[in-house]
């Protein structure tokens, strides 16, 4: 049982490790087009997109960016309910 748990967290911890990315330093965006009143809190990549968690006044957003193109390919905005 031991060596079975064991396995399950090598397993979560090789996945939480590995680098998936299929982009290189040399293929990544120069510039990332966002609006004037815009602040960037975070960034991270994920599936091989860049997510950025952004606030605009007092609306945050996640937006998801091609990260070799700099293009919005999706916008999940935040709202109270």
């Amino acid at each position: 049982m031991v060596l079975g748990l064991l396995a399950v967290f090598a397993a979560i911890f090789y996945k939480i490790n590995a680098n998936n990315s299929n982009v290189s330093a040399d293929n990544i965006a120069a510039t990332i087009a966002i609006g004037p009143e815009a602040q960037v809190l975070s960034v991270t990549q994920m599936d091989g997109n860049l997510v950025m968690l952004v606030k605009e006044g007092p609306t945050q957003a996640l937006v998801y960016i091609d990260p070799v193109t700099g293009r919005k390919i999706a916008r999940t905005d935040f709202v109270a309910r």
